[in-house]
């Protein structure tokens, strides 16, 4: 499919007012994204874990709007309060979808949103929040177009998360998610997610993934930043060819349940993303001390023990432990005893692997 055919259809009906409400998850990459071309196209493939815990609540509400004013018209709530700073990231994701959803500027939206994990905890909300979004929008164009197949809606709702946050396209459905362009993969898209196509075996269909919060703040150095400073990297295409390489290897590890070689290019990919940081120009690094101390902890324990539990991190400080679900009380007990003295106030989150965002009936 190509952007055209995301082009809205003529509109069948018209509301004067309605309210539609969704829950999407979080994504952990396993093959990261990083670096982009325009029109949040990737720079290279990915594939990632939907979460279930983490995830963000979206409403809207929209009224016709009366007094013939242009543009655009919305209030942003975040959990109860008016969030004015982050209304120019709205405002700069409806002007990239209003060719796609041009009723945008027909009607006076109330957008009210509220996370499930805590603000400040230092995971990134934008994959969840924008796919929140977009699957409000989208509802809001089934119920002025009711012929939009169900395929249609999630590959639509897919690209236009992306056009908000890359990565939130891939939070859409669950419970592996690949994006981006790669000629062995069937149906592969640089403009939306799709469900990994090839088997999976049943060891990874239950996997958990507890978030060890190492640090709450604000990153010193933003992730849009981070993915404009690969432009001229110079370890960038071999960096490129290593994620297409690594999707590669990924399908028989994924049909074989071979954890040993999963853990292996989770680990790689994990401080790959991390070394594109610390060598670009400039450079920055994101982990912190007690990121280091968990891996070496993570590594001893994996060697000690032969329990197959590894890590990976995203743009940030905080580290994702992976484990099946066959080891599940091993590893709880390992990271309480272990690894919780490395977070923040002792906090962290138990998710586990999700089957997507949902519909949330209004009460």
């Amino acid at each position: 499919m190509t952007e055209k055919d995301f082009k809205a259809e003529p509109y069948q009906y018209f509301s004067d007012s309605g309210k539609v409400t969704w829950k999407a998850p979080s994504n952990i990459a396993l093959v990261k994204y990083w670096g982009k071309l325009a029109n949040q196209i990737p720079a290279n493939p990915s594939i990632s874990f939907t979460l279930d815990a983490c995830a963000t609540s979206t409403s809207v509400a929209y009224q016709k709007k009366e007094d013939g004013k242009e543009g655009f018209s919305f209030d942003l709530l975040f959990e109860g309060k008016p969030k004015e700073d982050f209304k120019p990231k709205i405002e700069t994701f409806f002007k990239r979808i209003e060719f796609y959803v041009p009723f945008l500027k027909d009607y006076h939206f109330t957008i009210e949103t509220s996370n499930s994990f805590p603000h400040s905890s230092g995971i990134a909300s934008s994959a969840s929040g924008m796919a929140a979004l977009s699957l409000c929008l989208l509802d809001v164009e089934k119920q002025l177009n009711p012929g939009m197949n169900e395929e249609f809606f999630k590959k639509k709702a897919s690209f236009l998360a992306r056009l908000g946050s890359g990565s939130a396209c891939r939070s859409i459905e669950g419970d592996l998610i690949q994006w981006g362009e790669h000629p062995q993969i069937p149906n592969s898209s640089n403009l939306y997610g799709i469900k990994y196509p090839f088997e999976v075996n049943p060891v990874f269909k239950n996997y958990h993934d507890t978030i060890l919060l190492v640090h709450k703040g604000q990153k010193q150095v933003s992730s849009t930043v981070g993915h404009d400073l690969m432009h001229g990297h110079p370890y960038a295409q071999n960096r490129f060819q290593q994620a297409f390489g690594n999707l590669d290897k990924f399908k028989s590890i994924f049909a074989g349940g071979d954890l040993e070689e999963f853990i292996k290019i989770v680990e790689s990919e994990a401080l790959t993303l991390h070394a594109m940081m610390m060598t670009s120009m400039p450079y920055f690094i994101l982990m912190k001390p007690d990121t280091l101390e968990i891996i070496n902890k993570i590594w001893k324990y994996r060697t000690d023990t032969k329990v197959p539990i590894c890590f990976t991190l995203d743009a940030g400080a905080n580290v994702h432990v992976l484990y099946p679900e066959s080891v599940k009380e091993k590893a709880i007990q390992f990271i309480q005893d272990e690894l919780v003295v490395h977070c923040e106030k002792g906090h962290y989150i138990c998710d586990r692997i999700g089957i997507g965002a949902k519909i949330i009936a209004d009460q």
